[in-house]
């Protein structure tokens, strides 16, 4: 397990955005062998899309052969809607970029049949080979996805209620209306993410902090679904300063004292010019 501290938040996000860049060049992705990236949506993933999109546009990355899989998407919302993560994905980053629409995979949580979205979901992931590098963001409760407390640490993908805290949460997206706030969502489960070859978790403000905590520096507890990732072969959690608020000093020294290993792999930054 990796954990990289950053001074701030754009800084950290730079890093992750890097990190993908690199991940996705070194792999030589084409027509027979696509890079499969899992996506989060949220605030705290925004500036590395704006980070991976300015790449795009400089020349130094292409998504023409990468396919997506997002984490979740609420149910019963238009797919339109401002607030679906289709609309956030599309908006904020798949608009920007070369890749292929069919290549994006979101949730549809308006299919007729949830459960079988949900199992066609994993049977797609399965078809593409696996996910290569899941990005990840999670709640001041530790939650990934919408894999909140109490969750299994093997679930998959599944049509999930949501709780009321979750649901208050994020009524500040629906005009503050608790009426208007969608209570169930499709998620992808956290067995369905660890399932991934690596998975790299953005992890930054002071309101996270004690989830990093749990996640970090306790043991795995399903009340903590991010803390699962201690059991992953290769996780990185990127955070900045804030987010370390409730770490020992001796853990913040330990992972500071290793940045000289960790910025190695962003540092140089490749681009497809150089090919």
């Amino acid at each position: 397990m990796r954990l990289v501290i950053l001074d701030d938040y754009d800084l950290a996000s730079e890093w992750a955005a890097k990190y993908i860049r690199n991940k996705i060049i070194q792999f030589k992705p084409c027509a027979e062998r696509y890079f499969t990236l899992g996506l989060p949506t949220g605030s705290t993933p925004f500036s590395c899309y704006q980070k991976l999109i300015e790449y795009y546009r400089n020349g130094d990355i292409s998504f023409k052969y990468v396919k997506t899989f997002n984490m979740d998407e609420y149910v019963g919302l238009p797919r339109a809607h401002p607030e679906s993560y289709h609309s956030y994905m599309w908006n904020n980053f798949f608009k920007h970029i070369d890749i292929d629409p069919a290549n994006a995979h979101v949730l549809d949580g308006n299919a007729d049949d949830l459960e079988a979205e949900c199992e066609a979901y994993e049977q797609k992931i399965a078809e593409a080979g696996g996910i290569e590098l899941f990005v990840g963001g999670i709640g001041p409760d530790g939650h990934i996805a919408f894999n909140e407390p109490g969750s299994s640490l093997v679930s998959r993908t599944r049509v999930k209620m949501l709780a009321k805290d979750t649901i208050v949460a994020n009524a500040r997206f629906f005009g503050n209306d608790l009426l208007k706030v969608p209570t169930m969502a499709l998620t992808v489960g956290v067995g369905t993410v660890m399932d991934s070859k690596e998975v790299m978790i953005l992890i930054t403000g002071a309101h996270k902090a004690f989830a990093l905590y749990k996640a970090i520096e306790e043991g795995v507890n399903h009340m903590w679904t991010v803390s699962a990732f201690q059991q992953h072969p290769r996780t990185i959690f990127v955070c900045d300063e804030d987010a370390t608020l409730e770490l020992r000093v001796k853990t913040v020294k330990y992972f500071k004292g290793l940045m000289h290993v960790h910025n190695k792999l962003v540092d140089p930054v490749l681009s497809i010019k150089e090919k």
